[in-house]
C-alpha cells in the first residue's frame, strides 16, 4: 500500500450482544489487513455497557434521575432507595459475568448480596428451574436479573430506547420514513448518548482515522451508527464514513432520503469487501492528489507522481462505463424500467468506478454506483481478526432458561461461516432473492481448518459458532474428518437444514469433530404447510434427523413459526401436537415461536398472490423497505395462539405438562387436534437401509487402532481384537481368517484419512471362503464395530 492509504476505523455500534463480538468487522479486518491495510476495530456496544454499568457511570444515572421530574413507578423508587447498594455491587458483578471472579457465586446465591427488584419477582425456586444446574450458573443468572432491573430503570427514565442486545431499535424498525431518526439525531444527546460519545472521542484521538466503517446488522444499531458519525462529522469533516451490515442489505435498498448522507457518506450493500476495496482505492487517490495540491513537486511522494502522470494519459477506466442511478432502481442493483436511465460518464466515476454503494451526488441526488467488478470469491475472504478487541472484557450472560438461547448469551465463541450463502435457498419466507442467500460458494475444508487454527491461536479460545444460513451436510462432513485428521480439538454448534442427508452416522461423525449443538427450521410443522414453503422436508424426516443427534449426544434446537398465510386454526393446533410430541419423544431439547413476517426479498412479498395474500403494504418512503403488512385470506386470529404457544413450548422443554390436552394453553375454544398421537414415535422407528445398501457409503473408524491376538478355540482358532477406547475397552471376537483382515481394516482407518475407503471395496476385499459379505454386515462382531464407531457417511 503506498503511504498516502487511509488509517480505517472499524467500528460495531451499539448494541448487538454482551458475550462476545459480533464478527462483521474481524470479517472485513482480516481481509483488508491482508492487502496491506492499516486498520484498527472497536466495539462501542461493549464499551458503552462497560461504562454505564460501573460505580461511576450509576453514580450519574442515579444523579440524572433525581434532578429530573420522572413519574417514578413503586420500582424504580425502591432502586433509587436501594442506590448505595448497587453502587456497591455493580463492580463485582461485572467482574464476575466477566469470569475474572467467579468465586463470588456463592455469595450470590445463597448470601443477600445482590439488590433485588422486579425481575426477581419470579425466582421462587432456583433448584426447580436450573435443576441439577451448578452454583456458577445459577450465579450467572442471578446476576443477570441484577443488570436487567437496571436496564429496567435506564428505560424508565434517563434511557428509554436502551436494551442489552438493540439501542434505539423502536426508530428503526418498518421506518419507511427518516423523520424519526432525523428528529432524535437532531435531539440533544441524553445520558447515554453522551457516555457513548465519551468512548468515541479518544478512540477518534488515538486513531486518527480517515476513514471510519460501522457495521449495522440489526435495526438496534442504526441509531447509535448514525449518532457516532455526527459527531465524527462535527469532529473531523474530512473523515469519510462508510455504512454496511444486514440491515442496509435487508432494509435501505431503495434509499431515496439524501439527509441519511449528511451522516453516512458511502452505503454499501451485500459483502463488503469488494466495495470496501474500489472506496479504498478511490480514497488513496483522492489522499495522493491532495498531496500534490499541498507540496511543491520536488517533494510529492511516488503516488503523487503517479497519479500526475496518470492525469496526461487516458483515464484506467476510461472503456468502461458504470451505472449511474438516480433515486430508481432494484435490489439487483439494475436500473428500473419505469425511469429508464442512460449510462453516463463523470469523472468520478471513471476514475474511481465503485461497487454497490451509494452516495449523495454534489447535486445533492442520490447514486448507486454499481461497476461490474466480480465478487470476492469466498476462499479469498480471509481469516476473521479479533486483535484488538477486549475479548476478555465480554460478559456472560443467562437471561433466559432456553438451552440453545443459552448458547447465544454465554461464553465467548469465535464466529466463522463454512459456506458463503444457502444450498437450499427456496424458502419462500427467506429473502433468497439478496446475496447473502442466493450465491452459494464453499471453501476448501483444510482452508477452513487453517483459518480456525489461526483464530485459536489469537484468541485463545476454541469454541465456534458456524454463522450460516443453512451449513451444508457434505461441508460439514469434510471439515469433521478434516478436525479429527489434523487433532484439532474445537467446541462447535450451528444452523442446518433437518434434510434426510444428516444420517445417523454423520451425526456421529460431527459430534466427535466438536459439534455440541444444532438449530434448523422445523417452522409451521404441517406438511401441507411445509410443501407450500417449499422447506423440502416433512415432518417424519426431520423426526429421524433430530433424532440422530440427539442420539449422537448434539442438541437440537426447533425454529418454529405460526401465523403464515393461509395457516388455518386447526393447523396451528396439529403443529403444537407435533411439538409436543417431539419434546415427549426427547428428540428435540429447545425451540422457539416466531410469528411470521413477510419481507420485501422473499418469494412471499415477491409474489403474494401465489399465496392467496390479500393486501400488503406499507408503499416504500424513501428510506427503510423490508417488512410489508398482510392480511390472511383464511382470517385466522394468528396473534391470538402467541401466547398460549410461547407457554406451551417453555414447559415442554423443561419436560413440564407434556401430556395436558393442548386446550390447557389457551383461554379461548380450540379445535382438537387431528395428528395421529404416535406420529412422531413411529417416525423414529422406522427401520434404516441394511449397510449392503450403502456400497457407495465411506467408511470412518472413530476408534483407535486395536491390539489383534489369535486365540485356540474348543474346535477352532479364533480372533480377538482389542479396542481401547477413552470411556472403556471391548473387544470383538471373530474367526481367525477374518481376524487379521478387519485388524488391517481398522488400522488403516485409524491411520489413513486422506484415502476415500468405500464401503464396496471393503467388500471387494473381504477374504474368499469366508461366506457372503452381506451375510458379515449382520454378524454380531460387525454390528458391534457399528455401534462403538465404524461409521458410514
Amino acid at each position: 500500500m503506498p503511504a498516502t492509504s487511509p488509517r480505517i476505523l472499524l467500528i460495531t455500534p451499539p448494541l448487538t450482544q454482551l458475550n462476545t463480538p459480533y464478527p462483521a468487522t474481524a470479517y472485513i479486518k482480516g481481509f483488508l489487513t491482508g492487502r496491506g491495510y492499516d486498520v484498527t476495530q472497536a466495539d462501542l456496544g461493549l464499551q458503552l455497557v462497560l461504562r454505564l454499568f460501573s460505580e461511576s457511570g450509576l453514580r450519574r444515572v442515579f444523579a440524572a434521575i433525581e434532578a429530573g421530574s420522572f413519574d417514578l413507578s413503586d420500582n424504580a423508587r425502591r432502586m433509587l432507595r436501594l442506590q448505595r447498594r448497587y453502587l456497591s455491587t455493580i463492580g463485582p458483578v461485572v467482574r464476575f459475568l466477566q469470569n475474572k471472579d467467579l468465586t463470588l457465586a456463592p455469595r450470590i446465591c445463597h448470601g443477600r448480596f445482590l439488590p433485588e427488584a422486579s425481575r426477581f419477582d419470579n425466582v421462587a425456586d432456583l433448584e426447580t428451574a436450573f435443576g441439577t444446574m451448578g452454583l456458577t450458573d445459577q450465579a450467572r443468572h442471578l446476576a443477570t436479573l441484577y443488570l436487567e432491573d437496571l436496564a429496567d430503570l435506564l428505560k424508565e427514565t434517563v434511557g428509554p430506547q436502551f436494551g442489552f442486545s438493540r439501542y434505539a431499535e423502536r426508530l428503526a424498525l418498518s421506518a419507511t420514513s427518516f423523520e424519526p431518526l432525523h428528529e432524535a439525531l437532531q435531539a440533544a444527546p441524553n445520558l447515554l448518548d453522551q457516555m457513548l460519545l465519551e468512548e468515541l472521542e479518544p478512540l477518534l484521538a488515538r486513531v486518527q482515522p480517515d476513514v471510519v466503517g460501522f457495521t449495522v446488522p440489526f435495526p438496534g444499531n442504526l441509531y447509535g451508527a448514525l449518532r457516532l458519525a455526527k459527531r465524527i462529522k462535527e469532529l473531523s469533516p474530512g473523515t469519510a464514513t462508510i455504512m454496511g451490515g444486514g440491515y442496509p442489505n435487508t432494509e435501505l435498498r431503495d434509499i431515496k432520503e439524501a439527509r441519511f448522507f449528511d451522516y453516512i457518506d458511502y452505503l454499501t450493500l451485500d459483502d463488503g469487501e469488494g466495495p470496501w476495496l474500489r472506496l479504498l482505492e478511490m480514497l488513496t487517490k483522492q489522499k495522493e492528489r491532495k498531496e500534490i495540491e499541498r507540496h511543491p513537486e520536488p517533494q510529492r511522494s511516488e503516488g503523487a507522481l503517479r497519479l500526475l502522470a496518470n492525469r496526461t494519459s487516458p483515464a484506467p477506466h476510461a472503456a468502461v462505463t458504470s451505472t449511474v442511478r438516480t433515486n430508481s432502481f432494484n435490489e439487483a442493483g439494475e436500473v428500473l424500467s419505469a425511469a429508464p436511465q442512460d449510462d453516463v460518464l463523470l469523472p468520478s466515476v471513471l476514475e474511481y468506478p465503485l461497487q454497490r454503494t451509494f452516495r449523495r451526488s454534489a447535486a445533492g441526488e442520490i447514486e448507486y454506483l454499481n461497476h461490474p467488478f466480480p465478487d470476492i470469491p469466498h476462499p479469498e475472504v480471509g481469516t476473521p481478526d479479533y486483535s484488538d478487541l477486549p475479548l476478555t472484557e465480554y460478559l456472560s450472560v443467562l437471561e433466559v432458561l432456553n438451552p440453545m438461547h443459552r448458547l447465544w448469551s454465554d461464553g465467548r465463541w469465535n464466529k466463522l461461516t463454512v459456506a458463503h450463502g444457502c444450498y437450499w435457498k427456496r424458502c419462500s419466507f427467506c429473502d433468497v432473492t439478496l446475496d447473502y442467500i442466493s450465491r452459494y460458494e464453499t471453501a476448501p475444508s483444510a482452508l477452513l481448518v487453517d483459518r480456525i487454527e489461526q483464530i485459536i491461536n489469537q484468541t485463545g479460545q476454541t469454541g465456534f459458532h458456524f454463522v450460516d444460513e443453512a451449513a451444508p451436510p457434505l461441508a460439514l462432513r469434510d471439515l469433521a474428518v478434516e478436525l479429527l485428521k489434523r487433532r484439532v480439538a474445537i467446541t462447535w454448534w450451528g444452523n442446518i437444514r433437518f434434510e434426510k442427508t444428516f444420517s445417523p452416522d454423520l451425526c456421529r461423525l460431527l459430534a466427535a469433530s466438536g459439534c455440541i449443538a444444532v438449530s434448523g427450521g422445523l417452522e409451521v410443522a404441517s406438511d401441507r404447510l411445509l410443501a407450500l414453503m417449499e422447506k423440502g422436508v416433512t415432518i417424519a424426516q426431520v423426526a429421524r434427523v433430530t433424532d440422530g443427534f440427539t442420539q449422537a449426544g448434539i442438541m437440537v434446537h426447533a425454529y418454529l413459526m405460526y401465523g403464515f398465510p393461509t395457516q388455518t386454526a386447526q393447523e396451528t393446533i396439529d403443529s403444537l401436537e407435533v411439538v409436543r410430541q417431539l419434546f415427549a419423544a426427547g428428540v428435540v431439547q429447545s425451540g422457539f415461536w416466531h410469528r411470521f413476517a413477510m419481507t420485501a426479498h422473499s418469494p412471499v412479498g415477491k409474489n403474494p398472490a401465489k399465496y392467496q395474500v390479500a393486501t400488503i403494504g406499507p408503499e416504500p418512503g424513501g428510506f427503510a423497505w423490508n417488512d410489508l403488512w398482510h392480511d390472511d385470506p383464511r382470517g385466522t386470529d394468528h396473534e391470538a395462539f402467541g401466547p398460549g404457544l410461547t407457554k406451551s413450548l417453555y414447559n415442554y422443554l423443561h419436560g413440564v405438562a407434556l401430556h395436558e390436552p393442548l386446550s390447557f394453553w389457551f383461554d379461548f375454544k380450540t379445535p382438537k387436534t387431528t395428528v395421529p398421537r404416535h406420529l412422531i414415535e413411529q417416525a423414529v422407528q422406522a427401520p434404516e437401509k441394511p449397510d449392503f445398501a450403502k456400497q457407495n457409503l465411506r467408511l470412518f473408524w472413530l476408534g483407535n487402532e486395536p491390539e489383534l491376538r489369535i486365540e485356540q478355540g474348543m474346535k477352532h482358532p479364533r480372533a480377538v481384537l482389542t479396542c481401547y477406547e477413552q470411556a472403556e475397552d471391548f473387544e470383538v471376537k471373530t474367526s481367525a481368517a477374518l481376524g487379521p483382515w478387519l485388524h488391517e481394516l481398522l488400522t488403516r482407518l485409524s491411520h489413513d484419512y486422506d484415502t476415500k475407503v468405500l464401503l464396496k471395496d471393503v467388500a471387494a476385499s473381504f477374504p474368499a471362503g469366508q461366506g457372503r459379505f452381506e451375510d458379515f454386515l449382520q454378524s454380531p462382531a460387525w454390528q458391534l464395530l457399528r455401534e462403538k464407531g465404524l461409521l458410514l457417511v
